[in-house]
């Protein structure tokens, strides 16, 4: 018998869902008042086997954001191991904790990359991405629902 989490997936595509600098909404002078802000959402795809881990961060001063980002990495699952994922009678995905980690930990290194891209050559270049504790933000398995479905191309 197969253990539920051993899953075999390949990261199949990145994209950038929203990047924003704010200039106005950033003082130099208040650098020590910078706070990060992080959100994680989890989308998929049957047709395509797709799992979609959606991760965006902001930098922000006093409530404003002033440097926004937001990636999806896109993990395809072999059909045999979807099929110990997906519940074709809910339409419903359970991710086990340790994979959604996983996928998790993937997508904080692929932010912190494409943080840098993006702002290389800029004075906002110097906020780096620190380290996260992705087992705050995955605290159980998560169970991914038919609306979170995501339209691929």
């Amino acid at each position: 018998m197969e253990k539920q989490n051993q899953i075999s997936f390949g990261l199949r595509r990145i994209t950038t869902e929203q990047f924003a600098i704010i200039e106005s909404s950033y003082d130099k002078s208040k650098d020590e008042a910078v706070e990060l802000g992080t959100g994680l959402r989890f989308g998929f795809n049957t047709e395509k086997r797709i799992i979609t881990v959606l991760l965006a961060i902001n930098f922000s001063q006093e409530k404003a954001p002033f440097l926004v980002l937001e990636i999806g990495c896109y993990f395809q699952i072999i059909e045999e191991h979807w099929n110990t994922l997906y519940n074709a009678e809910t339409k419903e995905i359970n991710l086990p904790k340790s994979i959604a980690i996983h996928m998790v930990m993937l997508a904080v290194g692929t932010i912190r990359g494409v943080l840098h891209a993006k702002t290389e050559n800029t004075p906002f270049n110097k906020f780096f991405l620190p380290t996260i504790n992705v087992y705050e933000l995955v605290k159980d398995d998560i169970l991914i629902k038919t609306n979170d479905a995501i339209e691929l191309e």
